[in-house]
């Protein structure tokens, strides 16, 4: 990897935590944190890590929810945001993921294709 990806890929990096900083300030009040666990620029693809109290919380899809909704339109780079509490959770480690057992949450906009643009629930705090 060049200086220059490697530059560029630790930006993108600092702009995902700021995001996350900035935008969900709550989980860290709550006692949660959220980490990016995997970065991949060229797919545009990144995995959040949600721990702390955030594994077990019962809000904890609709924070999940949010964070997919809002970081794709903030952060242009960015086009698939996989969350996981390590709760085993749908298949991907996504809670809005496609299990092959049991029920996933399912979320507004999320299954139907009707072009309008929801960002689904938000979280209660």
């Amino acid at each position: 990897m060049s200086t220059d990806t490697a530059e560029t890929d630790d930006d993108l990096r600092d702009r995902i935590t700021n995001f996350l900083r900035r935008n969900f300030p709550q989980i860290q009040m709550h006692g949660g944190d959220a980490a990016i666990s995997h970065l991949d620029r060229e797919s545009g693809e990144v995995h959040i890590q949600l721990g702390g109290a955030c594994s077990g919380c019962g809000i904890s899809p609709m924070t999940i929810q949010a964070i997919k909704s809002r970081m794709v339109k903030e952060i242009p780079e960015i086009d698939t945001v996989h969350a996981d509490t390590g709760m085993g959770s749908g298949a991907d480690g996504d809670l809005g993921g496609t299990s092959s057992g049991g029920t996933s949450p399912s979320f507004p906009g999320e299954t139907s294709d009707d072009g309008e643009d929801d960002e689904g629930p938000q979280a209660p705090f």
